[in-house]
């Protein structure tokens, strides 16, 4: 199973690996601020960095912190905002707040490997796992949320000092289809911090060289859905343009708590699903879950302007679900 890169396991990685390294986390922020509570940067001791945690904006001032925190092992909390003196240098001169806890990773005041490894598994294994941090006394401890909810933005932040990030499983897409538009869709969903699964039972399509980067599954998909726990942060679309396929997936799909479903095919063609698919017992209200055309109406053409397309219906989903 392949799934976009957990920051706090790569900082873990370069710990083992004999680098030191800090980990930088946005505890709260307002107005502006583009990050969400929970994003964090990785800094290495030789200046480099991976992550983000402002897109951009306090990126620079943050690394210089960091690379103090390495050589004392000490935790800080920075605050940048509209009111501070840094803020036209630091880039928010725009508006805006954010709070930030810097923490060496494996020694000192800092983070345990151990920790960033069992929220890495966790993640992995698409469980959800959540961290509290004591911000006085730097003490901490891994939780287990009660509940999962489909997007972590706003859950956790700070509270009596303690702060408490929850982490809920990546977001998932699963493809039936291995086809061209497939061929874009997929890394463009993964770079927006999706887990790809591709379904199709034929092996010349859903293939390695045609999908290197991919978890790909080689059977017909009402059987290989039986196997994956479809939940309220996955995202389903059917691309086969083959009823063959694509009904078994989408009467499959509708059982479960999908947040988006999605099927290719023209406005006549979802038209004659409705229709079959009713024939089979589908209740109207469970079909009117499907969107037919799949994809915002921007009149994209080319496969990659289709997958864009759909990449952002499954986003506006997401982030502007309908009341």
């Amino acid at each position: 199973m392949k799934v976009s890169q957990h920051i706090g396991g790569l900082a873990a990685s370069l710990h083992r690996k004999g680098q030191k390294v800090a980990l930088a986390t946005v505890l709260s922020t307002w107005g502006s601020s583009p990050r969400p509570v929970g994003a964090q940067l990785v800094v290495c001791e030789d200046g480099s960095f991976h992550g983000s945690i402002s897109g951009g904006c306090v990126e620079g001032a943050v690394v210089l912190e960091a690379l103090e925190v390495l050589t004392d092992g000490t935790c800080k909390v920075l605050e940048y905002g509209v009111n501070n003196v840094d803020a036209f240098a630091v880039g928010l001169a725009c508006g805006g707040t954010i709070k930030i806890m810097v923490e060496p990773v494996g020694f000192g005041q800092g983070v345990s490997v151990e920790a960033l490894e069992a929220l890495a598994q966790a993640y992995t294994d698409r469980q959800g796992l959540g961290l509290q941090v004591n911000l006085q006394t730097w003490a901490r401890a891994v939780i287990a949320p009660q509940t999962h909810s489909q997007d972590f933005t706003g859950l956790g932040g700070v509270s009596k000092q303690v702060y408490t990030h929850i982490q809920n499983p990546p977001l998932r897409l699963v493809v039936v289809g291995a086809v061209h538009i497939a061929q874009f869709l997929a890394p463009m969903a993964q770079l927006a911090g999706y887990q790809v699964t591709i379904i199709d039972p034929r092996e010349s399509f859903a293939s390695p060289q045609r999908f290197p980067d991919q978890e790909l599954i080689v059977d017909w998909p009402e059987d290989a859905l039986t196997g994956l726990a479809i939940d309220n942060r996955t995202a389903l679309v059917t691309l086969t343009h083959d009823p063959k396929m694509d009904t078994p997936s989408l009467q499959a799909v509708l059982a479960t708590e999908a947040f988006y479903i999605g099927a290719l095919g023209s406005t006549r063609t979802h038209a004659k699903r409705r229709a079959s698919m009713l024939d089979l017992g589908v209740s109207a209200a469970q079909f009117d879950r499907i969107q037919g055309p799949v994809g915002l109406s921007i009149g994209s053409k080319s496969p990659a302007e289709i997958a864009l397309s759909i990449l952002a219906a499954i986003t506006q989903c997401l982030r502007m679900p309908s009341p």
